[in-house]
């Protein structure tokens, strides 16, 4: 434990103290718990062909290659799904298909629920595309409906902010939840609808709730925003719209429905789980949105593969840090760390729930990434969560999620994008941004564990 918390702290040295690269610093990291488990004299597992595979004192070599083998693991399960995921976005963001879902709302809804309308909003598009990308499609609309309302600015955009947080969080197919399910062998039919139903309220507390509050301490003025748009662009309609981004959560519920019914056994079961296998719905989603918000829109050929290329493009570093966060995890678990990680939680007595929450909250405070902390904490709770199976897997997928959300702040690339397209300070935002993530992962936790209690009743 104690080389455990060394090599975490070199890592958050490297990354924050020397703004070194969170790859070579995830890398270093890694060599450096290797060596230090290596002076121990730990041991790994390794294939001895044609006998069964021995325990051998652990080298530097091992660690290398754990690194490497955890990198290619993670960029194995995960990679596919969020090359397809971005894609998706992207598609959604080029039609303005945002803006057709909320005027639609507005006009059904009335001027007087423009904050339902937001929420309703961000919800829809926060499904399927990245935080970033959904503020960005978002933002102006926002900004647009509190000139023309007269609605104080953090009152609609907080709310904005905190439901595509934790839709980023907790909704696959966004890199977060997609790594922890594939680590903790969680069912993602499931993890949706837990998402769902525990991410709407604590999104309402960290959001609505705390917009009215934050309103009367926090002066915010609204940002100045030209619309542009492209002559002769043909928008997608809202129900078309609608559909498009609905259809990959029907997809995946799908294959979720067939489990529950226990039918997978059927011809027409077997039809739904590959509809609903996470890679086949993403990918009948991407081929859909590029008819739906590409040709059907006058889009050329040309135009959707420069789309594709440049959503690829843009999430590079963030495929390796999915990557390298799987490494670090790897070397962690194979020098011993997850067998103290489980006894510790079992002398300490702490639901299993907390102590996902607590080493996922502890890496995202430390290192700033999201990604890198739900990476890590899912490496880490998988063998505690092996060895107690009353836990449920999904639930930990949430709980580990929203620790990955806590406490937002400097060191956060999150943090720094919220500032500059919202036009505030750094105390602003601390005031703001820092408090709305703060309270996502708090209450995150609680529903986790109000959600475990009622399923122990059942």
């Amino acid at each position: 434990m104690l080389f455990a918390l060394l090599a975490i702290a070199v890592l958050v040295g490297l990354v924050t103290w020397l703004k070194l690269n969170p790859f070579i610093a995830l890398l270093i990291s890694s060599i450096a718990l290797g060596a230090m488990a290596v002076g121990w004299g730990a041991a790994v597992l390794v294939p001895a062909p044609p006998a069964a595979s021995l325990w051998e004192p652990m080298t530097i070599f091992d660690a290398l290659r754990l690194f490497q083998t955890g990198f290619g693991n993670t960029l194995a399960s995960t990679g596919t799904i969020i090359v397809l995921g971005v894609v998706f976005g992207k598609l959604l963001a080029e039609s303005g298909g945002a803006g057709v879902l909320a005027r639609r709302f507005i006009q059904a809804l009335g001027p007087s629920r423009i904050g339902l309308c937001i929420i309703l909003l961000a919800l829809c598009v926060g499904m399927t595309t990245w935080f970033a990308v959904g503020l960005l499609l978002i933002l102006p609309i926002v900004i647009t409906l509190a000139k023309e309302t007269g609605k104080p600015f953090l009152l609609l955009v907080l709310p904005m902010l905190s439901f595509l947080s934790v839709m980023h969080g907790l909704m696959p197919p966004h890199p977060g939840p997609v790594i922890a399910i594939d680590a903790l062998h969680a069912n993602m039919g499931k993890v949706i609808l837990w998402a769902l139903v525990l991410g709407i309220p604590v999104a309402a507390i960290a959001g609505p709730f705390f917009a009215r509050l934050a309103v009367k301490r926090v002066e915010v003025a609204t940002p100045d925003y030209t619309p542009s748009v492209a002559a002769g662009q043909t928008l997608p309609t809202f129900g078309l719209t609608l559909f498009t981004v609905l259809l990959p959560v029907l997809l995946l519920l799908i294959g979720t429905l067939v489990e529950l019914l226990g039918v997978k056994a059927t011809a027409w079961g077997k039809a739904g789980l590959f509809l609903g296998h996470p890679v086949v719905a993403l990918l009948l989603s991407v081929l859909f949105a590029m008819w739906a918000f590409g040709r059907r829109c006058g889009r050329s050929q040309a135009e959707l593969l420069k789309f594709s290329e440049q959503s690829v493009s843009g999430i590079g570093m963030t495929l390796i840090l999915v990557g390298a966060g799987g490494g670090f995890a790897l070397v962690m678990r194979e020098a011993g760390v997850a067998k103290q990680l489980a006894s510790l939680a079992a002398e300490a007595g702490l639901p299993l729930l907390v102590y996902g929450w607590l080493v996922s909250a502890f890496i995202r405070v430390a290192t700033g990434s999201a990604t890198v902390a739900i990476t890590v904490a899912a490496g880490f709770i998988a063998p505690v969560l092996a060895a107690h199976p009353g836990t449920s897997p999904e639930l930990m997928v949430i709980s580990i999620g929203c620790g990955s959300l806590f406490l937002s702040h400097l060191n956060d690339s999150g943090f720094w994008m919220v500032k500059e397209c919202l036009g505030l300070t750094v105390g602003q935002t601390l005031r703001t941004w820092t408090i709305t993530e703060t309270l996502i992962g708090f209450s995150g936790l609680g529903m986790a564990l109000l959600a475990e209690q009622v399923l122990r009743l059942l």
